[in-house]
């Protein structure tokens, strides 16, 4: 499925809004300008591009994940949501999570991916109460996980280090 998007470039000398290989899922996005992350440091990096995305659809900035594995670079809000009706230049929120070294970003480096998908606008139904399914009310972690070994769920009142 290919949908039409119009884009303005911001900063014509930074590389086109494309994909690295045929068939992959996100577009890169280019750093606009120069920084240094400190460790534990972010910033709002500029990428010289504006979108407008038609109704119905929105897109999603998520990490790089080679910056991820090498240097510990990710995104404080990912994946990010750029609305269709933003018009403004697309920003990543960058954040330097490696305890040690500063990461040095330079112009044009790609920083992160936009993955552009179609969205349902909900209509909200009120209940009084909900159907049931399998699931239930279980979650955040309740289906284990852990290499096919289940461990004993924490009482709510043991301390949450690791032992």
């Amino acid at each position: 499925m290919s949908v039409s998007v119009q884009i303005t470039y911001l900063d014509p000398e930074l590389p086109a809004l494309s994909y690295a290989q045929p068939g992959d899922a996100g577009l890169d996005l280019h750093a606009r300008e120069r920084l240094a992350l400190a460790p534990g440091e972010r910033a709002l990096v500029p990428t010289g591009i504006a979108l407008a995305l038609p109704e119905g659809y929105a897109g999603f900035v998520h990490p790089r994940s080679g910056l991820a594995a090498r240097h510990g670079i990710s995104m404080v809000n990912a994946p990010g949501t750029i609305d269709a009706g933003y018009r403004g230049e697309v920003l990543v929120n960058l954040i330097n999570l490696d305890p040690r070294e500063t990461f040095v970003i330079e112009r044009a480096d790609r920083i992160a991916q936009l993955i552009v998908q179609q969205v349902a606008h909900v209509t909200l139904v009120p209940s009084s109460s909900l159907p049931d399914s399998v699931r239930g009310h279980t979650g955040h972690g309740a289906s284990g996980g852990f290499a096919g070994h289940e461990r004993p769920a924490a009482s709510p009142l043991q301390s949450k280090s690791i032992r």
